[in-house]
């Protein structure tokens, strides 16, 4: 495969380890440190330390011991292992929703994808791979330091700016109607506190067929997009479902699952664009004493001024913790954008 043909950020995962590069230190206990590789840098810990040189240029999966005798494991993160650790403002999409959303959502190589919004850049980073250098993938998120922060992600991730990506700052409903033509987008992903709220923004830029799938926290976010896109009749019945992953514990006849387990992250909804001017079909249920009228959603949606990140119990993140995220991020990336040059050229 000739190097122009090579998909982006592949070359980052092979090979040499590399200055710029993250790697995870495992020791003996299997405790777990990711560190950037950093000519003339070390890392330290109460019981000795490891100069990065001693790791770079070195095989990945080699066995290094610091300067007392302690023995560590090298490896490269894996995408979930890196999405956990990188800089976040924003809480990451989990890799298991992810992997739900890539799947679910039939996320191929050359799709046209827009999502809104960013984050810390995790999701991105999944549908980037998924859509490849040939696709499209268009961001739209209303806060500038939450895409700072995603760009430093993705840059450290791929080793550079993806060519299939581009972000774009402000209100989804309001910018995507703008910047895409009607009907051009094969899948729509939101990751955002009132999805009901862009149902006619959705609608204009899917094609017939294209998928819309929404992350969501909580039961009622869900319950009111599912309703939303159930009376809008532009979609398909929407479904609903959410993933918990249980780890097990393996080790001779010790068998058991895991005392800890990643539960409940948060629910994914999907539906599928119908054809222009086509309403949906209603399924056939036997009457329920579930149905209910409008004023009963009312009664607990209350006013839509309470659908905040309060309102639904995340904690408010500050401005100094974003700063400090999106610091971390770029200087990532700067430091890996030094790694070809000669030791004593690059900056501090």
């Amino acid at each position: 495969m000739s190097p122009s043909t090579i998909p982006h950020g592949a070359d980052q995962r092979r090979g040499p380890l590399r200055p710029g590069e993250r790697v995870q230190l495992t020791d003996e206990k299997g405790r777990m440190n990711t560190i950037t590789l950093t000519p003339g840098g070390a890392f330290h810990t109460h019981r000795g330390f490891l100069p990065h040189d001693d790791l770079i240029g070195a095989s990945e999966g080699c066995v290094v011991t610091n300067t007392i005798g302690h023995k560590y494991q090298v490896l490269r993160p894996l995408l979930s292992d890196f999405v956990l650790s990188m800089p976040r403002g924003a809480a990451v999409v989990y890799p298991k929703d992810a992997g739900q959303i890539v799947t679910m959502a039939d996320i191929f190589p050359g799709a046209r994808v827009v999502e809104a919004g960013v984050g810390s850049g995790a999701l991105s980073i999944s549908l980037l791979r998924a859509v490849g250098d040939g696709g499209y993938l268009h961001s739209y998120e209303r806060r500038e330091e939450f895409a700072d922060i995603a760009r430093g992600n993705v840059e450290t991730f791929f080793g550079g700016p993806h060519p299939a990506w581009s972000v774009s700052i402000g209100d989804f409903q309001d910018e995507v109607v703008k910047q895409e033509e009607p009907g051009s987008v094969d899948r729509v992903v939101l990751d955002m506190l009132a999805p009901w709220e862009c149902l006619d923004a959705v609608a204009a830029v899917l094609a017939p067929g294209g998928v819309w799938i929404s992350y969501v926290a909580t039961v009622t976010q869900l319950s009111r997009t599912a309703e939303a896109i159930r009376a809008d009749g532009r979609f398909t019945e929407p479904e609903a479902w959410e993933s918990m992953v249980r780890g097990w514990h393996v080790e001779g006849l010790a068998v058991r699952p895991d005392h800890r387990m990643v539960a409940h992250t948060g629910f994914l909804l999907s539906a599928r664009r119908l054809a222009q001017g086509v309403t949906g079909l209603t399924p056939k249920r036997r009457p329920s004493k579930t149905e209910f009228a409008a004023e009963d959603v009312q009664a607990w949606a209350g006013d839509d001024e309470a659908w905040n990140a309060e309102g639904l119990g995340e904690r408010p993140i500050s401005d100094k913790k974003l700063r400090r995220a999106a610091k971390d991020a770029a200087s990532t990336v700067q430091r890996g954008a030094f790694k070809d040059l000669p030791e004593g050229q690059r900056p501090e």
